[in-house]
């Protein structure tokens, strides 16, 4: 049990024992992909112990992060998902797919993301901290100045910042944006459209039809 827990009284009337996860919602993409989130701050019993109750549909990623003072224990309720993580000692990429009952271990600051496999995806994130810190990577890329992400990676200040541009100066969490999602599906659907069909030519991202 966590020390700010060991000198609590708990003869006094508001010792929590209970908490209704679904009515503490940490971040909501829409009606399907939402996060609810369980901390000391809402249960005050809890010890070093935190935890995330995660719902996706199939492709959305849970952005790449790191928790800084907390190791993350990833379970798969239902559905499936892939959880990446880079490994900083070999800086290379783990994918592990996990399904119903199995679990993916991420240490402390490791950079990690999570996407899942199929619709109705549901996961459990249990941290050993009872304030997990989140450093998520859409901050980053979007809060750090332009010009010093092109001088020092010998980037393009311009397309860089076109680049950047559809983060809107926002944290994502759950990615791609609705907006995105859409744009994407319409192009994958015209992709095989077209791919099936012998009426039609691409020239660069314009479809044609042969007269």
């Amino acid at each position: 049990m966590g020390k700010e827990n060991e000198y609590m009284d708990y003869t006094k009337g508001n010792v929590q024992y209970f908490s209704d996860v679904n009515k503490n919602r940490l971040f909501t993409r829409n009606s399907r992909n939402y996060i609810n989130r369980l901390g000391r701050d809402v249960l005050n019993t809890l010890g070093n112990v935190s935890l995330l109750d995660i719902y996706l549909s199939k492709g959305k990623t849970v952005e790449p992060h790191y928790h800084q003072n907390a190791a993350e224990l990833v379970y798969c309720i239902s559905g499936s998902a892939q959880v990446s993580l880079i490994n900083p000692f070999t800086n290379k990429v783990e994918n592990i797919r996990i399904t119903r009952g199995q679990v993916a271990n991420v240490p402390q600051g490791w950079w990690h993301w999570e996407t899942a496999a199929e619709d109705q995806t549901h996961l459990l994130a249990i941290f050993d901290a009872p304030y997990p810190e989140y450093i998520f990577g859409s901050d980053i890329l979007a809060r750090t100045p332009a010009e010093v992400l092109a001088k020092t990676y010998c980037l393009d200040k311009t397309k860089l910042q076109e680049t950047l541009r559809p983060l809107n100066n926002q944290t994502i969490i759950i990615g791609p944006p609705d907006e995105c999602s859409q744009r994407l599906e319409q192009e994958e659907n015209l992709d095989e459209e077209h791919s099936n069909s012998s009426d039609y030519y691409m020239d660069g991202y314009q479809y044609y039809r042969f007269k």
